[in-house]
């Protein structure tokens, strides 16, 4: 039978009522597929992770870059995608709101909108303009009637800005403003952890799991409802690449590439 779009949106709200789940992040449409094979429920984009595929840096993919990727994910799996859609891809909230009526088209489940500015002087928007533009991507994901689920981020731990209280005053406002569920990049300890989700209460909380060490368990046992990786897929894959690549530039010998993983496997999956 076949999965429709407004079927994948209805699964990833449902995956956001109870529990714990993990969102792993592939970067392309193989690891896509792959996490689908693996039994994950849904699955989400990485910006550094798809940058790094294409040749770039993070943040330095254009608009038009992401929309098609995530077309091509969403088309490869009949599982949610979350779309990692940055800061928008605009500073106003008019053109948030345009650009996120376009990633709406893509076939995403989710997306998700940073208050980052990317300038390490003034490394994020005045909190008033910054929930103008959740508001306006709310109101621009509504306006299509798609149903598709709304995050909000604060990357004040990202940037050097470690402040608790900014970070769960922002969270609380971006949820008033219409996110659906709350998302603080870089906090890792347990109290860092339970305050996020004390804060915004009854919306789900997504942590990214690298800096905490936490379990899926553990994270659960906080109320985190869920887990991302971020490009951490992404360097791991490259970490295999850069090690038989450096081998073969530097010793002229192939050692590394006999830890491969199967190919007959791979055509298992894809064939």
């Amino acid at each position: 039978m076949t999965v429709t779009i407004a079927d994948k949106r209805a699964a990833f709200r449902r995956l956001h009522e109870t529990g714990c789940f993990v969102l792993p992040n592939p970067f392309d449409v193989g690891t896509a597929k792959m996490l689908q094979q693996l039994g994950f429920k849904a699955i989400a984009s990485t910006s550094a992770g798809f940058a790094w595929s294409v040749g770039k840096a993070d943040t330095r993919v254009e608009l038009d870059e992401v929309l098609g990727h995530l077309t091509a994910l969403c088309a490869a799996v009949d599982i949610p995608v979350n779309a990692d859609f940055e800061g928008g891809f605009a500073d106003a909230p008019e053109g948030v709101a345009a650009n996120v009526t376009r990633a709406v088209a893509t076939g995403v489940a989710g997306l998700s909108i940073e208050d980052s500015t990317g300038d390490k002087a003034d490394p994020l928007y005045e909190q008033g303009l910054a929930v103008a533009r959740i508001r306006a991507a709310r109101q621009a994901i509504d306006a299509t009637g798609g149903d598709v689920l709304l995050t909000g981020r604060c990357e004040a731990f990202l940037w050097g800005k470690p402040d608790l209280a900014l970070v769960t005053e922002r969270l609380a406002a971006y949820a008033e403003a219409g996110a659906d569920c709350l998302y603080a990049p870089g906090i890792k300890t347990t109290e860092e952890i339970a305050a996020v989700v004390k804060a915004v209460a009854p919306k789900p909380v997504n942590l990214l799991i690298g800096a905490s060490g936490l379990s899926l368990a553990q994270a659960a046992e906080l109320g985190v409802r869920r887990i991302s990786v971020g490009g951490s897929l992404a360097r791991m894959a490259w970490a295999g690449f850069m090690r038989a690549a450096k081998e073969m530039a530097e010793q002229g010998t192939f050692a590394e590439l006999a830890g491969g993983y199967p190919g007959g496997e791979l055509n298992k999956v894809f064939g």
